[in-house]
């Protein structure tokens, strides 16, 4: 679809949802129910509210960053100010890449001899940003908030050991929750982290999880509608983007079980389908067939994924921010 598309935003539409036969698996009803499809009038909702972060940095911590816009990153890293400000940032946990290690030491590997500039946007957000880490595609990026005193991480690899791959995975020790989807993150954040995504070839749609301040790792839910664009644009090739949106459902669901089988542990790594999620698929396999056949995937591959996660009922599609200009 058109990379347009990716920093729009996106109405609340409800997908259309297949009547199949109630089943029991290990305990947890699967009963999807018959829906007809909501209209679309293309009409973007209000932004959702995002989460509340916790403990804000004092302004006057921040203010120094202002005078390394438009510098190469590496001349930012061996600021001191910079080195303790991280550690506001950056959560205290172990976490693989490739091998166990400190996740600070991970983010450093990627940010370390980056030619990248520091990036300013409106006088407001900087983002420090890595190109390449030294392995499995590693990248990574800190994100602040001048004004507000928030900041955030972003790590992305390629993992080879089994687990769910490529991997993208948001952390914060400002964040102190378990449940999570793309838009309750801060718009700015999600503006700058889709252009990011852009340049670095970030695949829209891969395996996400974020670490809060607790250290652990947790499924960062796909909430946007692949299939939506605005009034006057084009559309998106319907199949093309129902595929994206079935994708989404379904990394979700592995992210979901990954994580469920490791207890959320944020160093962990290859994992083995047990017989009940083997079960499941192929539950799903026979439920969904015909000409919906991927709207009842999406439709049960989010009520699995929730009750993984042991969250609430799936999230109808949320606005999704426009594209941040430099």
């Amino acid at each position: 679809m058109p990379s347009l598309a990716r920093f729009l935003c996106l109405p609340d539409v409800v997908p259309a949802r297949m009547v199949v036969a109630q089943f029991t698996l290990a305990g947890v009803l699967v009963a999807p129910l018959l829906m007809a499809q909501a209209p679309q009038d293309n009409a973007a909702p209000p932004p959702p509210s995002p989460i509340a972060l916790q403990n804000p940095i004092p302004g006057s911590e921040l203010m120094f960053l202002n005078g390394f816009a438009g510098k190469p990153v590496k001349e930012l890293l061996k600021d001191k100010a910079f080195i303790n400000l991280t550690k506001q940032i950056v959560p205290k946990t172990t976490y693989h890449y490739g091998r166990d290690m400190a996740l600070s030491f991970a983010v450093d590997d990627v940010l370390d001899g980056s030619k990248l500039p520091v990036m300013l946007r409106d006088g407001r957000y900087l983002m420090v940003s890595g190109d390449r880490g030294p392995y499995l595609r590693g990248r990574g990026f800190l994100w602040f908030d001048l004004q507000e005193g928030v900041a955030l991480g972003g790590f992305f690899f390629t993992p080879t050991n089994g687990e769910p791959t490529p991997t993208l995975t948001i952390f914060s020790k400002q964040v102190d929750t378990h449940e999570l989807a793309m838009s309750e993150l801060p718009q700015a954040f999600v503006q700058d982290l889709y252009q990011w995504e852009e340049i670095e070839k970030v695949p829209p749609v891969s395996p996400r999880y974020f670490i809060p301040v607790n250290g652990k790792k947790y499924v960062l839910v796909h909430d946007e509608d692949y299939c939506w664009h605005p009034d006057g644009a084009p559309a998106p090739d319907p199949n093309a983007c129902q595929e994206m949106n079935a994708a989404a459902a379904d990394a979700d669901l592995n992210a979901a079980y990954f994580m469920h089988l490791t207890r959320n542990a944020a160093d962990a790594t290859a994992w083995m389908l047990e017989p009940e999620q083997v079960a499941w698929l192929d539950l799903r396999e026979r439920s969904c067939f015909g000409p919906d056949r991927l709207a009842c995937r999406i439709h049960m591959a989010r009520e699995r994924t929730w009750t993984l996660i042991g969250g609430p009922p799936p999230k109808a599609p949320r606005a999704r921010p426009r594209q941040a200009s430099r």
